[in-house]
């Protein structure tokens, strides 16, 4: 059997060991349900593990990732994860979680075709097109780079907000309010961007759903 493979079967053991050992019904509670306050969308790079991150328990945090934290109004995985968690789970915060140094956003600030994700990257540059204005002012480039991950999840922070299941949710007086971060790898830091959203009067008027 390959080393790392054994290994984390072994890991697996050795968790469940110390889990029971802090709390006998441990495993047994958690299968009782769950009933988080928070889905965190974020980056399916394997530095950014979202339960660490905040010091989260199992059971906190409902978790949807994907190349650098997307959220397209097409993606039936997605809004299947945002509709469970809002309609059913009813979770109180919803975080998009970007971080510096992601390889999806660099990829889309340029031209090389790595493969079938340019057809994913391609959402990336048009937040870029978006916003070439500011972001080719910038004259360095990593400087560039670090706001273009910013203003990325700033992007798909309103593209929630702009989502019929957030904007029922409001409609329907249910507390829901959306967040963006951008967490720092050598760091270990959030930053929290100032983008928080919890009315679809805080959107631009043709993104306000009439029911």
């Amino acid at each position: 059997m390959d080393a790392f493979y054994k290994k984390i079967l072994d890991n697996n053991r050795e968790w469940v060991v110390k889990s029971l050992e802090k709390d006998p019904h441990f495993f047994e509670d958690l299968a009782k349900g769950q009933q988080p306050p928070l889905l965190w969308i974020g980056c399916s790079d394997s530095r950014v593990p979202a339960n660490e991150i905040i010091g989260a328990k199992p059971g906190e945090v409902f978790v949807h990732r994907n190349i650098a934290n997307m959220v397209i109004h097409s993606d039936i995985n997605m809004l299947s994860v945002l509709d469970y968690a809002v309609n059913v789970l009813k979770v109180k915060h919803v975080i998009v979680c970007g971080h510096y140094g992601c390889g999806g956003v660099r990829a889309a600030m340029g031209n090389s075709s790595i493969g079938i994700i340019d057809n994913w990257i391609r959402h990336i540059k048009d937040v870029y097109r978006l916003h070439h204005t500011y972001l080719d002012s910038i004259v360095q480039e990593e400087d560039r780079f670090n706001k273009f991950v910013e203003i990325n999840v700033k992007e798909q922070v309103y593209g929630l907000a702009k989502t019929s299941i957030v904007q029922t949710a409001w409609r329907n007086g249910q507390d829901l309010a959306l967040h963006g971060w951008v967490y720092g790898l050598n760091s270990g830091f959030v930053t929290d961007l100032q983008v928080n959203i919890s009315s679809e009067k805080e959107l631009d008027l043709v993104y306000q759903l009439r029911f």
